[in-house]
């Protein structure tokens, strides 16, 4: 084969976490969206991305005397002091603030230390944009050390808040802390490192100790690239930094040698494709085959190269679900790394929950792979809607009802959260009668029945109205197969009609009829019972299949003639009112049910031609009882004897009668 050459492609391992953070793509988006704007300081450490947002109209100050009153203004990620951002309002700027949501969290934790009176020590370099921010949120003793004699400089002190510089390397963070805290008793070390700093430092470090070159893409202004560029060295140390891809022409690399790249978070996409390219353009110097020349000789693209890149990186797809770390919070997203080229974000609205943290591990569903910004758009809650849909659909088509709550009160109905899922029901739907004010359910837990799914637009309508027939149909149920004709039971009195009285025995009506309502004789129900009257009713009849059941009330009162002699005795003297006049007597009732008759001749002290000429229906008269006859259910009364009685009272007690005496005008009866 001596002659011929062999084309052989090196190894190139690119790291997952290079280029762009969440925190400088959300810095450069908000600048780009800006313009005309202008920034205090470069958006990013990064000549490229500057110049490029120069030209679209995004300049940069060194200081606040260079920006014009009533400017746009975009605070870099890298923030700003309170008194400068203070400042910027008093001039009328429009301020857009793209801080870095990890330093904006520094940032509350210096005005803490102000406002507790704790001094603060930032473990960083003093000069840095993003260490003179923090410092200038506090309103106490601040300090930063970047070293161990600076820490030895600092007064002793009794308490103090430490934090750290985001791009701080982990390793040198816990080594000043433990030094700080050797210079104060009740030290508060917190944990201020950006995760995804964390996370780029590490790959980086593992991917240095596997290769024989290593290459740190990355601006030399960039304190975050300059950290990255000393971890890999300490591993390898054929490690380089380059700002772009012409920096790579004096660095010796050969054919056979495995390449690792990582590039600093303000290291744009473009240039970090440039770099990977050109690693995978180098050549050796032998030929095995025909077939293999013809490989090396065709010119590779960017966009070839960048598919070897995108090889080591996980695979997405609209819809997918995926686990992921979160790694940055902002008020509005939350930033997952999901091994993608690109973070993902999740609206906060699109949280199950909004109780997540950084360096949770949370299940999301992928919505876009693109927004058109390069952006990974995620939902947690797509997820758990499907999951709760899937439930509902299950109980939907076995007929169960769901548990919801009511959320908004809409033209026409109810808006309700059942499961996650917004649910409609219909006004008519929410009661077994009228509802006058819908909103007086907001808030309410209720049970529904789904009456309607659109399962292609995700659609639910439900019912209240459903639940509750169905419960009072269990209830009524449950009375009729409890009810015993015989027994006697409670009952409401609730609607009076002229053929009896409609009685409530416990959620079912059942008719007491006019007849049975007394043992005497009733013209109206209203002469035995009011509505609302609790009664004692007697279960005469029970017809389940007409849902009619007759009750009696007389059925629970003793019948007249068991009680007639003991209540009216003979010889005793009682009102009753005369029902009913006949040739021979009248009849005068004595109580419901029991009449008495006074014989024509016992209507009067003389004699009468007619009773009409005594007494008339309706007339209350006082009456003596002669007998009382219970198994011929007769009862002999005089109202003669009792107007006799009478007369005998009114005698003066001193008059001399005699054994014998006459009243004017008495004769005796007839035999």
């Amino acid at each position: 084969m001596a002659g011929k050459r062999c084309v052989s492609i090196p190894q190139v391992i690119v790291a997952k976490n290079a280029g762009f953070c969440f925190g400088v793509r959300r810095a450069v988006e908000m600048a780009q969206n800006s313009a005309p704007a202008v920034t205090l300081g470069p958006i990013i450490h990064n000549p490229f991305v500057v110049d490029q947002l120069k030209a679209q109209g995004v300049s940069s100050v060194s200081s606040m005397k260079e920006i014009p009153s009533g400017s746009r203004v975009v605070i870099r990620s890298h923030g700003v002091s309170r008194a400068e951002k203070q400042a910027l309002e008093e001039m009328g700027c429009c301020v857009k603030d793209a801080t870095c949501p990890f330093v904006n969290r520094i940032h509350e934790m210096a005005r803490e230390a102000g406002e507790k009176g704790i001094p603060l020590i930032v473990l960083g370099e003093a000069e840095h944009p993003e260490v003179r921010g923090i410092l200038g949120w506090t309103s106490g003793f601040a300090i930063a050390v970047s070293d161990a004699a600076e820490i030895d400089a600092l007064p002793e002190l009794d308490c103090a808040i430490v934090v750290g510089q985001t791009t701080m390397p982990k390793r040198r963070f816990d080594e000043l802390a433990k030094l700080v805290l050797q210079r104060v008793r009740h030290g508060d070390v917190r944990q201020t490192i950006c995760t995804a700093t964390l996370q780029r430092q590490a790959e980086a470090v593992e991917i240095a100790g596997k290769v024989d070159v290593m290459l740190v893409v990355g601006s030399r202004e960039s304190s975050n690239s300059a950290k990255l560029y000393q971890l890999c060295r300490s591993v390898q140390e054929r490690t380089y930094l380059v700002e772009t891809a012409k920096d790579l022409e004096n660095i010796p690399v050969f054919p056979e040698e495995h390449i690792g790249i990582t590039a600093g978070a303000s290291t744009p996409d473009c240039i970090i494709k440039e770099v990977v390219a050109r690693m995978n353009d180098i050549e050796k110097q032998v030929i095995p085959s025909e077939e293999l020349k013809e490989q090396a000789e065709v010119p590779a693209t960017e966009s070839d190269f960048m598919a070897d890149v995108e090889k080591t990186l996980v695979q997405i797809r609209p819809g997918q679900t995926i686990t992921g770390t979160v790694v940055q919070i902002t008020d509005d997203e939350v930033c997952v790394n999901v091994g993608y080229k690109a973070d993902g974000l999740v609206k906060k609205a699109d949280l199950s929950s909004t109780d997540v943290k950084i360096g949770d591990e949370i299940e999301v569903e992928v919505v876009k792979v693109n927004d058109g910004e390069g952006n990974v758009l995620l939902s947690q809650r797509n997820i758990v809607n499907r999951k709760s849909w899937d439930e509902i659909m299950a109980k939907y088509e076995a007929g169960e009802f769901v548990n919801g709550v009511g959320k908004e009160a809409v033209k026409g109905g109810l808006l309700a959260d059942v499961m996650g899922v917004r649910t409609f029901i219909p006004a008519s739907q929410l009661s077994l009668r009228y509802v006058e004010k819908i909103d007086t359910f907001v808030g309410q837990e209720m049970t529904l029945k789904i009456i309607e799914v659109d399962k292609a637009k995700k659609r639910i309508v439900a019912s209240r109205k459903a639940v509750l027939i169905a419960e009072e149909a269990e209830k009524k149920k449950a009375i009729w197969a409890s009810l015993e004709v015989g027994s006697i039971v409670k009952g409401i009195v609730r609607r009076l009609a002229d053929f009896g009285a409609f009685v409530d025995i416990g959620g079912v009506d059942g008719l007491v009829h006019v007849t049975d309502l007394s043992w005497g004789r009733v013209h109206h129900p209203s002469d035995v019972v009011s509505v609302g009257q609790e009664i004692d009713v007697k279960i005469l009849n029970v017809d389940p299949e007409r849902e009619r059941i007759s009750l009696s009330y007389k059925a629970t009162q003793p019948r007249p003639w068991t009680v007639a002699a003991e209540m009216f005795p003979v010889g005793s003297v009682v009102e009753g009112k005369v029902v009913r006049i006949t040739t021979f007597g009248a009849f005068v009732e004595l109580m419901p049910g029991l009449d008495g008759l006074v014989h024509i001749s016992q209507c009067a002290l003389t004699r009468i031609a007619k009773v009409e000429d005594a007494v008339q229906v309706g007339d209350v008269v006082r009456v003596k009882v002669l007998d009382v006859n219970t198994e011929a259910k007769r009862i002999s009364l005089s109202i003669r004897e009792v107007l006799e009685d009478e007369a005998l009272e009114n005698v003066p007690a001193d008059e001399n009668l005699g054994d014998e005496y006459e009243i004017a005008g008495a004769t005796e009866p007839e035999a």
